[in-house]
């Protein structure tokens, strides 16, 4: 949901923004103002050493708060504010540009203010800064786009991110006083019900955006002020080791993986994702290859969703090749031998089956693959992959290839299948809504 200022209630709930149909319309009008998305990953963490840049579900923090301001497609400029040499590389091999805060604002007193004004300095065209926090991971383009429209077309000055919270706050009592705490929200002889109570609005830090003239004036959070209300399931903040695994699990389900059409195909590579690339050897001189049943099971499950499975192999891999057809026979998968570039092969393929990339899932582990890994609407690479290969994919698996990792894709394609078709019965709902007004 998205409110005014302080003083204002509730307001059209998030759904309404992002149905609206003149959305073409508000965009043109933010491209008028220079709108640059500015992410501060200082190198100096003490909860976590160098965190905006470790892993987290196979990409680097940043990356997933990056991902999805790119894809808004609606920033005059996107940055990294960083101190910190491995930051900046791994922030410009992200697409991103880069402002090397000086160290005057780089110290552990320094704020994100004094950054951010820093950085107005240098860049004075800039009309509006979107401060997006790296430590919220599961943020989507669409909160994105529907905060910034609220100051680019309903003219608030700053807005930020905000999250409910049904939680009952007590004061503070200093340990060995004769005070008695007493309740700071509620009245005890009257405890509401969860479902009867409202909760309350507390900042999730996903995002600050804020004009210069705001910013300039000392302030992030002032003038038309207004608040974007978040679902908690998207409300993931980073601060110490033990988020990390927690935030790694949610990321997994309610992480913004790109832009997903519903999967209709997966191409899958045998050597190296349906087997460990190993070939073994009997005394007899036969060689032979191992499979795990998890992941033929994987493709079951994708065939059942009716995803069609094709197995790729190559001409030179004659033992992989004769694996790739049993389990072709005993799955019903279609097999295709591809060459050194794989895409010019699956092209024509596609074409055949009146197919777009963005219904195709890929996987791949090799760098002959990054091609198809780039162009597919949803991509996976092994955890032992090449590291062009887990680059280009959009899914870096936490599982081996011939290890699980062909099952763990496809549970991953199911699920953002049914996010997908979930989210079009909405619009769809939405626009049989637009247009019962219009009658």
């Amino acid at each position: 949901m998205s409110s005014s200022g302080p003083a204002a209630s509730d307001g059209p709930s998030l759904y309404m923004n992002r149905r609206d149909p003149d959305m073409g319309r508000k965009r043109r009008r933010s491209e008028q103002k220079n709108v640059a998305a500015l992410i501060l990953a200082r190198g100096g963490s003490k909860g976590i050493p160098l965190k905006n840049i470790k892993l987290l579900a196979g990409v680097p923090l940043i990356g997933w708060v990056l991902r999805a301001a790119q894809d808004t497609k609606l920033f005059t400029s996107v940055w990294i504010s960083t101190d910190h040499d491995e930051i900046e590389k791994v922030a410009k091999t992200l697409g991103a540009q880069v402002h090397r805060r000086s160290p005057k604002v780089s110290k552990d007193s320094s704020t994100s203010l004094e950054t951010i004004q820093e950085f107005i300095n240098l860049h004075p065209e800039v009309d509006v800064v979107c401060n997006i926090q790296a430590t919220s991971p599961c943020l989507h383009p669409k909160h994105i786009t529907e905060a910034l429209e609220m100051i680019t077309k309903d003219g608030y000055d700053s807005v930020f991110a905000v999250c409910r919270r049904h939680h009952f706050r007590w004061q503070e009592v200093k340990k060995r006083s004769r005070c008695y705490t007493k309740p700071l929200n509620l009245d005890p002889a009257q405890r509401p019900r969860r479902q009867d109570w409202d909760g309350e609005l507390v900042e999730n830090g996903s995002f600050y955006f804020t004009t210069k003239e705001l910013i300039n004036a000392g302030c992030l959070q002032g003038g038309k002020v207004a608040y974007y209300e978040m679902q908690p399931e998207y409300s993931v903040d980073i601060d110490v080791d033990i988020d990390w695994p927690v935030a790694e699990q949610r990321v997994l389900r309610y992480g913004y993986f790109g832009e997903v059409e519903v999967i209709r195909l997966m191409f899958c590579q045998v050597s190296g994702c349906l087997t460990d690339g190993r070939i073994f050897m009997s005394v007899s001189g036969e060689e032979m290859v191992s499979f795990n049943n998890m992941d033929t099971t994987g493709i079951s499950m994708l065939q059942g969703e009716k995803v069609e499975v094709v197995l790729l192999t190559s001409s030179t891999d004659r033992v992989t090749q004769l694996v790739a057809e049993k389990l072709a026979k005993n799955r019903g998968c279609q097999v295709v031998q591809v060459g050194e570039n794989p895409v010019l092969d699956l092209e024509e393929f596609l074409k055949q089956k009146d197919l777009d990339w963005k219904h195709v899932a890929y996987m791949g582990n090799e760098k002959a693959d990054v091609g198809c890994l780039e162009k597919a609407g949803m991509s996976a690479a092994p955890a032992d992959a090449t590291s062009v290969a887990v680059n280009a994919a959009k899914y870096p698996c936490r599982h081996a290839g011939g290890l699980g990792a062909v099952r763990e894709f496809a549970e991953h394609i199911l699920l953002q299948n049914e996010k997908v078709k979930s989210k079009n019965k909405q619009d769809e709902e939405a626009t049989n809504e637009v247009e019962g007004i219009k009658k």
